[in-house]
């Protein structure tokens, strides 16, 4: 392992995975209108023997915690900022469904920008093929 004191976090991260010997880690991406694929693509995905971390909020369904308007937007800044932590924590991303809309191509865009390998459940909407 290389000195902390001179690596990026990128790099830290790393190190500190293959040191807690941690599985690969895989993010879900894709619309939550996808959330039945999203739970099927987290099983196999598991039982592949990695952890996988997904979207923990369904926003096409209503809820008490988005009661207006400015709550909504709020949530869904929030949503994103955390959803891209997650891309900055997983080894490697998997869009789920046959759609891309606005927000799942900018996480892709994201997670390719980090140099995170991009998987998709139906290839033909990968926005860069």
């Amino acid at each position: 392992m290389s000195d902390p004191r001179l690596l990026g976090a990128e790099q830290k991260l790393a190190d500190a995975k293959k040191l807690l010997s941690l599985p690969r880690i895989v993010v879900i991406c894709g619309s939550t209108r996808f959330m039945t694929e999203m739970t099927e693509a987290e099983l196999r995905e598991t039982r592949a023997g990695k952890i996988v971390v997904k979207p923990g909020f369904d926003t096409k369904s209503p809820d008490a915690l988005r009661s207006g308007p400015a709550e909504a937007e709020a949530l869904k800044v929030q949503l994103a900022d955390l959803h891209r932590a997650k891309i900055r924590l997983a080894d490697e991303v998997l869009v789920v469904g046959d759609y891309i809309g606005d927000s799942t191509r900018a996480e892709i865009a994201y997670a390719r920008s980090l140099g995170r390998p991009v998987r998709f459940t139906h290839p033909a909407v990968d926005p860069d093929a």
